[in-house]
C-alpha cells in the first residue's frame, strides 16, 4: 500500500457538509452545507471556496449536461446557474409532508437524478422515522417514487456494469443492493450486503472505485471504509481527524484523490475544541485506487 495522506483543504466549519462532486470542467470540488443553506465550490487551482446562499436546506448537488448544476433544495429538485447565482424550481415532492426535506442524491449512468427524503432532524440522527421516500428525476423532468418508509435516505451509487444500485438508509446500519435496469431506471430485489459494526457507527454518503469496491463515510465513526459488495467484507478503514464524516467522492486530474465532507452540527464547545477541523473538507491521497467520474443529469 502506498502511504495514505489526509489534509484539510477547506476549513469552512460547515454545519452539515455533504454531497462532494468533482467538476472536471472547473477543476473544482462541489459540495453543500445542508443546514448552512449554501452550495460551495472549492477550486483546486486557486484553493479558494466560493459559496451561493439558497433559501432552504440544500442536500445534494449534481452536474448538468447542458452546463451548470442541479440541486435538491428543501423538497424540490431545482436548477442552479452558478454565475447568475440563480435557482429555479424544477418540481416538488412530498407535498403532504411539510416537515420533510431531501437528503443525499446522485445521478445514475443514464443521466437520471436519484434522491431521497427524510423528516427534519430534531438533533443529529434524531427524527420522526419512516417519513422519507426515494425518488428519481428523469431527463424529461418527470418524477418517479420508488418506495417510502425511509428513515434517512443516504448514500447511493451504481456498480461498474450498471446492473446493481447501492443504497443506504442510515438508521438501518446497512448498505443495501438492488437489481437495476439501466434502460428504465427501475430497481428491485433489495438485499443487505454489509451491516455496520458498532465503532463504524452510522453509514452516510458513498462512492464506488474503478475496482468496483464501495467507499462509505461513517457519520460519528470518523472514518471511511472500503467494502467488497460481492463478499460483504470490509477491506480497508481510513480514519479522519473529525468524528462526523458525511460523504466521499473521487476527484482530481485522474480521479485518484478522495474528497471527504464533514459536519459540526450537534457538537458542543468542548468537542469542537478537540476537533477544530469539524465541518471541514478533506483530501485523501495515496489510496492506490481511482474513482469513477460523476454522471451529469441529462435533463
Amino acid at each position: 500500500m502506498s502511504s495514505v495522506k489526509i489534509e484539510c483543504i477547506a476549513s469552512e466549519g460547515y454545519r452539515i457538509g455533504e454531497s462532494p462532486v468533482w467538476d472536471e470542467r472547473e477543476s473544482a470540488l462541489l459540495c453543500v452545507d445542508i443546514t448552512g443553506r449554501k452550495v460551495c465550490r472549492w477550486s483546486s487551482l486557486t484553493k479558494q471556496v466560493q459559496a451561493i446562499a439558497v433559501d432552504a436546506p440544500v442536500s445534494s448537488v449534481a452536474l448538468r449536461k447542458s452546463g451548470d448544476y442541479v440541486i435538491t433544495l428543501g423538497t424540490r429538485f431545482a436548477a442552479l446557474k452558478w454565475k447568475e447565482q440563480l435557482v429555479t424550481t424544477i418540481t416538488h415532492v412530498d407535498k403532504d409532508k411539510p416537515n420533510n426535506r431531501f437528503n443525499d442524491g446522485k445521478v445514475d449512468p443514464a443521466g437520471r437524478y436519484f434522491a431521497g427524503t427524510m423528516a427534519e432532524e430534531i438533533r443529529p440522527a434524531v427524527l420522526e422515522r419512516r417519513q422519507g421516500s426515494l425518488y428519481t428525476l428523469f431527463s424529461d423532468l418527470s418524477v418517479v417514487k420508488h418506495f417510502d418508509q425511509v428513515d434517512i435516505s443516504n448514500g447511493l451509487d451504481w456498480s461498474l456494469d450498471h446492473k446493481t444500485f447501492f443504497y443506504i438508509d442510515s438508521l438501518s446500519y446497512s448498505v443495501d443492493a438492488f437489481d437495476y435496469e439501466l434502460q428504465t431506471g427501475k430497481i428491485g430485489n433489495r438485499r443487505s450486503i454489509y451491516k455496520l459494526e458498532k465503532e463504524e457507527s452510522i453509514p452516510d454518503g458513498m462512492c464506488i472505485d474503478t475496482e468496483g469496491k464501495l467507499w462509505v463515510a461513517c457519520y460519528d465513526g470518523g472514518r471511511v471504509i472500503r467494502l467488497d459488495p460481492e463478499t460483504g467484507r470490509r477491506l480497508q478503514t481510513v480514519k479522519l481527524p473529525v468524528d462526523k464524516t458525511t460523504s466521499c467522492c473521487f476527484g482530481g486530474k485522474d480521479y485518484s484523490e478522495m474528497y471527504v465532507t464533514s459536519a459540526s452540527d450537534g457538537m458542543d464547545k468542548d468537542w469542537l475544541s478537540r476537533q477544530p477541523q469539524a465541518g471541514g473538507v478533506f483530501k485523501i491521497t495515496g489510496l492506490g485506487v481511482k474513482g469513477v467520474p460523476p454522471y451529469p443529469f441529462a435533463g
